[in-house]
């Protein structure tokens, strides 16, 4: 079996598609040694894409209208002209390769004419529009539904992204499998030298509260803010508020709370954390703080609790699935109950505890190890091939 998986969201920095194509490709090239696994593009073109690529992320746009304007304009053109460059060179590419299956992890695959397998991680586009950049909402209207029709199958990340396919998209259920997504080997509880050094690195005090995610309105951040801000100025001050990721599209409510109160209420932001510091810093953390709106998974919980922390999150579906009643769950909405919450974990150890009670042998059912033997089920079943072979990768 030949498979191409389309890695351009791998192409660093990493955020969590791009994190999900490395490791499933690298998880699915150890499974099975008599199958062959391609990333397109590859080391060479990679590094040349890289270097065309239009960046992302940063601060919010400032400066003058019109020439921001045009700066935006240019931005987009030359980022329609890459998409346009990549579908024609993934056609040819597919062609002279003589591959047997084509899996586009990223929601819309590339017109091809091989079976085709997409992973779809969420319907947040389609179902609020208002938490995406346009030409994202554009792109998915023209390409994502007649994508998901032509696809022989289609992989989810979670039950609740499953029913929500069947029951708002009317997907057949027969073409529709959750495979959740894994959690990194370095996702352990870390030695204590390593929670230093991270601790040092990063100029983090000994206790406080952490945010991890690219910061943008469905995460949420503004309500774990005001609750903070909200907390009395001893407990502020002891079990600071550490917001680790760049500032997104459509950030300026956050940027404009962080500005005007939550810095001088204790709120500090870190900017993009490496991948090397991510697990020390999970670990260093008195808990994580996640109120996202909503998620298709929900990896930083699961990480978090990997690593031996406790979470409190929202009660997004799929966060509720995937942490299973092993984190502290309160209404996205709802801040005076994140008051409650923060103020409880940075003051009752007894408490933390209870939340962090084999969370780590829950996050050990979300291996690389068992997604890839998942997905090569998925892949063995649109090409009509036995099972036997993926049976051991199980």
């Amino acid at each position: 079996m030949r498979v191409v998986l389309n890695g351009l969201a791998a192409l660093k920095p990493k955020t969590g598609v791009g994190h999900h194509v490395a490791d499933l490709f690298t998880a699915l090239s150890a499974a099975t040694p008599d199958d062959h696994f391609t990333l397109y593009p590859g080391r060479l073109l990679g590094h040349a894409a890289r270097a065309l690529r239009p960046g992302k992320g940063g601060a919010p746009a400032s400066g003058p209208a019109r020439p921001r304007l045009v700066r935006d304009w240019l931005k987009h053109a030359a980022k329609s002209a890459a998409v346009t460059a990549s579908r024609f060179h993934f056609a040819g590419f597919t062609r002279a390769f003589r591959f047997d299956l084509y899996h586009e992890p990223n929601f819309v695959p590339f017109p091809t004419g091989l079976p085709t397998v997409i992973t779809v991680h969420d319907l947040s586009v389609l179902k609020y529009p208002q938490w995406h950049p346009a030409d994202r909402v554009k792109q998915h209207q023209r390409h994502f539904l007649r994508g998901l029709g032509k696809a022989q199958h289609v992989i989810v990340v979670s039950q609740a992204v499953r029913n929500e396919l069947i029951d708002e998209l009317n997907c057949p259920p027969h073409r529709v499998t959750a495979v959740h997504n894994g959690v990194g080997p370095q996702f352990v509880p870390q030695p204590a030298e390593e929670v230093r050094r991270v601790r040092a690195a990063l100029d983090l005090p000994e206790k406080f509260f952490l945010c991890v995610g690219t910061i943008e309105p469905r995460k949420n951040l503004t309500t774990a803010m005001r609750a903070f801000v909200g907390l009395p100025p001893a407990v502020r001050a002891a079990c600071p508020l550490v917001l680790a990721g760049p500032w997104g599209w459509r950030s300026e409510a956050e940027r404009e709370l962080y500005d005007r109160e939550g810095r001088a209420a204790g709120v500090r932001h870190l900017g993009y954390v490496s991948a090397d510091d991510l697990p020390g810093l999970y670990a260093a953390a008195r808990a994580l703080v996640y109120p996202s709106h909503y998620e298709g998974f929900g990896l930083p919980p699961v990480e978090m609790l990997a690593c031996g922390g406790a979470v409190i999150a929202s009660t997004a579906d799929a966060v509720r699935e995937v942490v299973a009643g092993h984190a502290w769950f309160v209404d996205a909405d709802d801040v005076g109950g994140w008051k409650d919450a923060l103020h409880r974990a940075a003051t009752d150890d007894d408490f933390l505890e209870r939340l962090r009670t084999n969370g780590t042998r829950l996050a050990a059912k979300y291996s690389w190890e068992r997604a890839a033997a998942d997905t090569l089920r998925v892949y063995a079943k649109v090409l009509g091939r036995p099972e036997t072979e993926t049976r051991k990768a199980a």
